[in-house]
């Protein structure tokens, strides 16, 4: 029904470096203990990496509560804040883990032959990089539960951010409702999905510059690519999306975005229409916030307070970390409004209305957002991530089909903490406490 507590006696310590922004860290930290329980090997606290993305070296313990994430996991997996020191003879020995990379959406196979062969002969392997380095589709309902437990309940911001976002959730809710948009409108973004033509000359010129650096060569038409819906929706057919489904210029919006590419100009036709907008920063101007707005501290702010939104709307869920993992967190947390534009379906009627072609604009419109998800259950059809839906998986039955599924007793702490008695760890409890101590200092 549920997995075993882990064993005294490990197979060796597992580090892992997760790159990418925070969303992106947070899938790698929740397959970083999934792995560590399929190799039954004690995790070292998961290294969020400094330069790949926000330049922030907050890390793991600048951003998580360390002691709820241990305490949560303690059925599960064995952490520790680093690789102890080995004592013997009088000497002291310093482990040095093996550097491994790992293969994008790595089978549990792997982990548990070349992986833990290497863990076994060195005593601790280190996986770096660790960004979709293991298969999301898993054949075994309590490893993704596993990873549930991990993204849902184990992985809360420290309590200053969370104390934070609450604040500016208070605010914003205190004038009614509101509704959050990340408003994935951004040079990366941008350069990924090679929709350069509606920008200047200079503008053109950096995207391209962009995309060369960071992304494979690849022969992207502009029109071709916005026919089929791969470019994100700029502000304003965001806005026009929302007037055709009916909000007025009194709705409350709170924006999740970065520094928005092509500047004023493209967002005043959205401002014309949603004059009521905020950002973490104009609704708490605090000294933290103002200082860290675009590193992870930020960004771990927006996240919450688009999770405690009335309403959420992506407008680039493709390869968007911070929109998918929102998407399943808030389904996760009672199936929460959502508006998921289908950029695909409303592509044409935009196109249309460009060439002068208003007429039944708005009702176009609203014929295809009606035909889309607004937050309730769905079958998860690739290439929709399992941190995007992780429904049925990660949801109990009363009357299942299946034992598997069959939801937990009302007394499973009870259980859990008599199998992890009957384990012989006497230890386990003082070990974490310094590991948490050991790494406030």
């Amino acid at each position: 029904m549920f997995l075993s507590s882990p064993t005294k006696e490990t197979n060796g310590y597992l580090r892992v470096r997760c790159n990418g922004g925070l969303n992106q860290q947070r899938s790698a930290i929740c397959n970083a203990v999934l792995a560590a329980r399929i190799m039954n090997a004690t995790l070292v606290l998961p290294e969020l990496d400094a330069n790949s993305f926000w330049h922030d070296d907050s890390g793991f313990q600048g951003i998580y509560d360390v002691e709820h994430f241990i305490e949560t996991l303690k059925y599960d997996v064995k952490i520790v804040g680093k690789i102890p020191d080995v004592h013997k003879n009088g000497k002291t020995k310093k482990i040095k883990a093996f550097q491994i990379r790992p293969p994008r959406d790595a089978p549990i196979d792997w982990y548990l032959t070349t992986a833990l062969k290497a863990m076994k002969e060195h005593s601790a392997i280190y996986l770096t990089p660790f960004s979709h380095r293991l298969a999301e589709e898993i054949d075994n309902p309590e490893y993704q539960r596993l990873r549930c437990r991990v993204n849902y309940h184990a992985l809360r911001f420290k309590p200053h951010i969370m104390k934070l976002s609450e604040s500016i959730v208070d605010k914003l809710r205190s004038q009614g409702h509101f509704m959050s948009i990340h408003l994935r409108f951004e040079m990366d973004m941008l350069a990924f999905a090679g929709c350069f033509d509606i920008f200047n000359p200079e503008e053109q010129k950096i995207l391209r510059k962009y995309r060369k650096e960071n992304f494979a060569e690849k022969r992207l038409i502009y029109n071709e690519r916005r026919a089929i819906g791969k470019c994100p929706l700029t502000p304003e057919e965001v806005g026009l999306i929302l007037r055709a489904m009916r909000f007025d210029n009194s709705t409350r919006i709170y924006l999740a975005a970065g520094e928005l590419f092509g500047g004023e100009r493209f967002m005043k036709p959205f401002r014309t229409l949603f004059p009521r907008l905020d950002n973490h920063s104009s609704v708490d101007p605090s000294e933290e916030l103002s200082a860290k707005s675009q590193g992870l501290i930020g960004s771990a702010v927006d996240y919450m307070v688009c999770l405690l939104s009335d309403i959420f709307m992506p407008t680039y869920d493709g390869p968007s970390n911070f929109a998918n993992n929102l998407l399943g967190h808030r389904l996760y947390y009672g199936f929460r409004t959502t508006i998921r534009p289908d950029r695909k379906a409303l592509a044409p009627i935009f196109i249309a209305r460009e060439k002068g072609k208003t007429a039944g604009f708005e009702e176009a419109v609203r014929r295809v957002m009606l035909k889309t998800n607004f937050g309730g259950p769905h079958k998860r059809i690739s290439p929709e991530s399992f941190y995007t839906n992780s429904w049925p998986d990660c949801f109990c039955q009363m009357n299942p089909k299946k034992s598997s599924d069959k939801c937990p007793p009302d007394n499973v702490v009870e259980i859990l903490e008599s199998r992890l008695e009957s384990v012989g760890d006497p230890d386990s409890t003082s070990q974490t406490n310094s590991t948490v101590t050991g790494l406030e200092r």
